[in-house]
């Protein structure tokens, strides 16, 4: 017998763990459906630090890594853009 998951139906974007986080973090998210996605940091005012991942992807769950070791520490926002869906999670970086 084999035991698949069933493919997500809808998008979504799971919080980042762990959080707080140093130097790395992980983000899982759900695709419905292929397509084109985006994932970008920024900071407290706004400013992208970051784009993590921009490209094609096949539907179902997804694990992205982000390293912040390059920023300092803080509250950070991450965006994912996928099809009309877009959402938006906190995080914070502690060094």
């Amino acid at each position: 017998t084999i035991n698949r998951t069933p493919a997500p139906t809808d998008y979504e974007l799971r919080g980042n763990y762990p959080n707080p986080f140093n130097p790395a973090t992980t983000i899982s998210f759900s695709l419905p459906v292929s397509g084109e996605v985006r994932f970008t940091i920024f900071d407290l005012q706004g400013k992208v630090v970051r784009t993590i991942k921009t490209g094609e992807m096949q539907a179902g769950r997804h694990n992205i890594t982000f390293d912040g070791r390059a920023l300092t520490s803080g509250i950070y926002f991450y965006r994912m853009q996928a099809g009309g869906f877009v959402a938006t999670r906190k995080m914070l970086l502690v060094k």
